[in-house]
């Protein structure tokens, strides 16, 4: 089930407006060119920042949400015609044959249940044509990132056009680990309606990811730093074998 920050069509609505800077996604997009992907399965796409970028640089691409306010929000943008949006899981899927998978964000720490991630990893598997590259991030757990998450650094208002002004924050609910929970509030000045989003990321450590790929068939080829984020993430870059 999808969080209310993606699944809530008042919160959807302003997604973007409140996470407008998305320079981790220059990465993904140098790795599509360098594995001249042709074809491109944007898993979580959310409100399809991504998967349009893609689309824009003639690249053929599914995206595929678990949040219908967040795929209805995708399908009204400019150029969103261009995109194959799918509303599911990755049981939902058609086949494929891409040339190249990615969970950018924080995609792969929402699928916290171990058979629901080792679903998407097979799910991802049998998508790619054999050659094809999985990419998705997860944090560092030892940063320990959730020890930065409280109402003091994140609080913000945002004047968002047609909906007016917005306060949010985060805080730190529970921490179990590997879970994190945690809780965003929504603010909206215009009408006085208060929202709450709960969500859960699961940290893995480098070890467990690494063999849960084995484990669905991958080849790792890489494990490294994001760059905008170095130290914090580690971006996992994996193979469907060609035999």
């Amino acid at each position: 089930m999808a969080d209310e920050c993606y699944g809530h069509p008042r919160l959807a609505a302003v997604y973007d407006a409140l996470d407008p800077d998305r320079g981790d996604l220059d990465a993904y997009l140098r790795l599509a060119e360098r594995f001249e992907a042709r074809r491109v399965l944007d898993i979580g796409c959310g409100t399809g920042v991504f998967a349009l970028l893609l689309a824009e640089r003639g690249i053929e691409v599914v995206g595929v949400d678990p949040a219908r306010a967040s795929v209805d929000v995708a399908r009204g943008k400019p150029g969103a015609e261009r995109v194959r949006w799918i509303h599911g899981d990755m049981t939902a899927l058609p086949p494929l044959r891409a040339d190249l998978a990615t969970m950018t964000g924080n995609v792969a720490q929402a699928i916290i249940d171990p058979p629901a991630w080792r679903q998407a990893l097979r799910g991802a598997y049998d998508a790619l044509r054999p050659g094809g590259h999985l990419v998705f991030e997860s944090r560092v757990p030892g940063r320990r990132a959730w020890e930065e998450w409280n109402r003091e650094s994140s609080y913000r208002v945002t004047e968002i056009p047609g909906t007016g002004t917005v306060e949010s924050w985060v805080e730190l609910v529970e921490v179990r680990e590997p879970l994190v929970t945690f809780r965003w509030t929504y603010a909206f000045a215009a009408d006085g309606l208060v929202l709450t989003s709960d969500s859960t990321l699961r940290f893995r450590e480098r070890p467990e990811a690494e063999a849960d790929l084995t484990a669905q068939g991958f080849v790792l080829e890489d494990v490294r730093d994001a760059p905008d984020r170095p130290g914090r993430e580690f971006v996992f870059i994996a193979r469907r074998p060609l035999g």
